[in-house]
C-alpha cells in the first residue's frame, strides 16, 4: 500500500473517461490538492478556467464495471485563508412572486481561520469564517468551518463526459454536506479503473447550496481507495461512524428521493439481511432525509439511517 503525493497540472470540468492523471492500487492513499470553483489555487492564482475544475482522474488498478469503489476521505482542509460566495438565493427555491424581489447576484469574500491539522489526520477541527467586508445585518457573524467536497465521483458509463455542474449515478456535483473527513464514499464502477474525480471544496455550506456556492476555496485532500469486487451498487452511498446513507441525483426532487430510498432499501437487504417488509417497517420510523444540491440541473436527496438501529453487518 503506497502513499502518493500528487501535484495536479491538468484539470477537467467534466466527469469522464479522461486520460488517467495517476494510476493507483487497491489500498493506496493519495495526498493532493483541489482548486476552487473558479479555478484558483492556494496562491490565489487562476490556473485553469472556471466551472468546478476537477483533480484527477485517478485510475484504480483492478476496478472493473460491476465492482464498486470505496473512497475513504481522511483529510479535507482549506489551504488558503480566503473563500467566496454568492449573495442571491436561486429563483427555484422561493415562490414565483418573490423572484422579482431577489437582490442582484454579487460575490463576497470570507476570511478563513483554520486550526492546525488534528493529530489523527482527520481534518482541521473547528476553524472559523467571517465576512471580510461586514454586511449590514450580519455584523459579528462568525461561522464554524465544516470542510466538504462539493464534487466527488467516477467516470460515467458509455464514454460520456458530463458537466461538473450536475450529478448522476456516478456522483458528480452533489454538494452534500455529509462528504467530510472521516466519511467513506461509495460509487458504482462504470469504466475500467473507475477514474475518480474530486474538487469544488467548500469551507462552509448550508443544505441545498441554495445560492449556487458554498464558501468556495482550494483544498488539501488525503484519501484512500479500496476496490469492492462484485459489489452491486446502482447509486452513490456513504457512511460515517454513526450512519449509512444512499444518494439520489435527479430532477424533480421527488425522483431524487425515490432513488435514494430505493438504494437504501437495497443496501439493507444486501448487507443487513432485511427483506422489504422488515426494511420498510424500520425505515418508516427512523429514516432521515437530507437535501443535497437543489441549484443544479439534477437535484440531490440523501436517505440516511443510524447504525444504532441496524443489526451487525
Amino acid at each position: 500500500m503506497t502513499i502518493h503525493t500528487f501535484v495536479p497540472t491538468t484539470y477537467y470540468t467534466t466527469f469522464g473517461s479522461h486520460a488517467p492523471a495517476l494510476r493507483i492500487a487497491d489500498g493506496d492513499t493519495v495526498v493532493t490538492t483541489t482548486l476552487d470553483a473558479r479555478g484558483y489555487d492556494a496562491r490565489l492564482e487562476q490556473v485553469t478556467p472556471p466551472g468546478n475544475p476537477q483533480t484527477g482522474p485517478f485510475y484504480v488498478e483492478g476496478a472493473e464495471p460491476g465492482d464498486a469503489i470505496a473512497i475513504v476521505l481522511e483529510h479535507l482542509a482549506p489551504n488558503r485563508d480566503t473563500g467566496w460566495t454568492s449573495t442571491q438565493v436561486a429563483p427555484n427555491v422561493v415562490v414565483p412572486e418573490c423572484v422579482p424581489l431577489l437582490p442582484e447576484r454579487e460575490i463576497v469574500t470570507w476570511h478563513l481561520e483554520a486550526r492546525a491539522p488534528s493529530p489523527n489526520g482527520g481534518g482541521l477541527g473547528r476553524g472559523k469564517a467571517w465576512l471580510v467586508e461586514p454586511m449590514a445585518g450580519l455584523e459579528g457573524l462568525v461561522l464554524p468551518l465544516a470542510p466538504m467536497l462539493g464534487c466527488l465521483g467516477v467516470a460515467p458509463s458509455g464514454g460520456q463526459a458530463i458537466s461538473t455542474a450536475t450529478s448522476g449515478p456516478y456522483g458528480g456535483n452533489m454538494d452534500y454536506r455529509g462528504y467530510v473527513a472521516g466519511v467513506t464514499a461509495y460509487f458504482p464502477v462504470f469504466v475500467p479503473g473507475a477514474l475518480i474525480h474530486l474538487g469544488d471544496g467548500h469551507a462552509v455550506q448550508g443544505d441545498g447550496e441554495i445560492v449556487g456556492t458554498g464558501i468556495e476555496t482550494s483544498f488539501d485532500v488525503r484519501f484512500t481507495v479500496h476496490v469492492l469486487k462484485g459489489k452491486d451498487l446502482w447509486w452513490p452511498r456513504g457512511e460515517d461512524a454513526d450512519c449509512i446513507w444512499a444518494v439520489g441525483n435527479a430532477r424533480p426532487l421527488d425522483q431524487a428521493l425515490q432513488i435514494a430510498t430505493t438504494e437504501l432499501l437495497r443496501w439493507l437487504g444486501a448487507d443487513y439481511g432485511m427483506d422489504l417488509k422488515v426494511a420498510s417497517t424500520l425505515l418508516g420510523q427512523v429514516i432521515a432525509y437530507d437535501v443535497g444540491n437543489v441549484y443544479d440541473p439534477a437535484y440531490t436527496m440523501v436517505a440516511r439511517v443510524a447504525k444504532s438501529v441496524l443489526p451487525t453487518r
